[in-house]
């Protein structure tokens, strides 16, 4: 059987230590996920994936690169994407560019991340921008679930041109509530049928074409207590049975406010990562946990080791062939043939 392994962590610095050698070797642990304090340059950041790979050629490598506020790398040839939103509003104009300026931006997000050997990119935001959140914000393209999903799904064909999977992002929908699951954990008191109808359904009209899923940290009471991303019968019931959707589904980072409380309590880092995994994710993110001495991260490993010796949780072929899937499956330019090449200078001259 297939050694399924759910846990996406991260490293502190610029380069691998001994420690992030040895839990990136580690079967339960199948990538990590790249920020800020990880870059310093192009040729840093490019050292580093190469150095990841030579731990575990399957591990992936992700970022959170989304384009606006959203984008971890800025600098060093790095093209400053624009915020979704700002396609979002192309769109009331000129809506025929407007999605060629998204299939331009996926492919020019995709291609310079994978020039520096970064695997995918927690993107497109699915989210609808009803103007409350401040998480989301322009970080949402509009308001229309049906101009939602026609941009998402061109950025969506401008990452697959540059061999990169995408993550629809917070599934059923984080747009209606002010509150920041980073810090508390909001409350959507709307009925299922008015979550379907809206900000759910770019979920079912491209899940086709989406590779992964993340569940948002938000608590929606009339269909269930637990948050999306612990609730059987969100993903289970509602994305995987009604939706029909097959990719990998992610969890929300484990170390925010609105993961850890679960039926009202407090839990630990392994009994979230548990309940995540049994609720229907294939992989589980816990991030920034590795700054400082990163006992948290030895401590999930440990933790959920011994979870599966006790039979709480049942690692899942299925998981792990949905995680090897979002591995890209062509090579990549490296950055200077990418610069020259015509489908690169072609999506520069289109995105916004």
């Amino acid at each position: 059987m297939t050694q399924h392994a759910p846990l996406i962590i991260d490293i502190a610095g610029l380069t691998l230590t001994k420690t992030d050698r040895q839990r990136l070797k580690h079967p339960l642990v199948g990538g990590l996920i790249l920020f800020a304090r990880n870059w310093q340059d192009r040729a840093q950041l490019t050292a580093l994936c190469a150095d990841i790979k030579k731990v575990r050629r399957d591990l992936l490598i992700c970022v959170d690169h989304e384009g606006g506020r959203v984008q971890r790398f800025r600098t060093d040839g790095f093209t400053h994407l624009p915020p979704m939103r700002a396609l979002g509003e192309q769109w009331m104009t000129q809506p025929m560019e407007a999605t060629h300026a998204a299939t331009a931006c996926g492919y020019v997000l995709g291609a310079e991340l994978r020039a520096c050997g970064v695997d995918m990119s927690f993107t497109p935001v699915l989210d609808l921008d009803y103007g409350e959140s401040s998480v989301i914000g322009d970080r949402a393209f509009a308001r229309d679930p049906r101009v939602v999903s026609l941009l998402a799904k061109s950025l969506m064909q401008g990452l697959l041109q540059s061999g990169m999977a995408n993550c629809g992002k917070h599934f059923p929908g984080h747009g209606f509530v002010k509150a920041d699951s980073h810090t508390d954990i909001p409350v959507d008191k709307r009925s299922l049928k008015a979550i379907l109808a809206d900000d759910a359904a770019p979920y079912r009209w491209l899940n086709n074409v989406t590779s992964s899923v993340m569940p948002a940290h938000v608590i929606y009471p009339k269909v269930d207590a637990r948050p999306a991303g612990f609730s059987s019968k969100w993903l289970n019931d509602i994305l995987r049975g009604q939706m029909g959707f097959g990719g990998a589904i992610f969890s929300d980072d484990l170390s925010m406010a609105g993961a850890r409380r679960i039926d009202g309590r407090e839990v630990s880092y392994t009994e979230a990562a548990v309940t995540a995994l049994n609720a229907g994710c294939d992989l589980v993110l816990l991030c920034n946990q590795s700054v400082g001495d990163g006992k948290p991260v030895d401590e999930l490993i440990a933790g959920l080791t011994e979870a599966q010796l006790k039979g709480q949780w049942q690692p899942l072929e299925a998981s792990e062939l949905r995680r090897l899937a979002l591995l890209p499956q062509v090579p990549a330019l490296e950055w200077d043939a990418l610069m020259v090449s015509p489908a690169y200078m072609q999506a520069m001259d289109a995105v916004l």
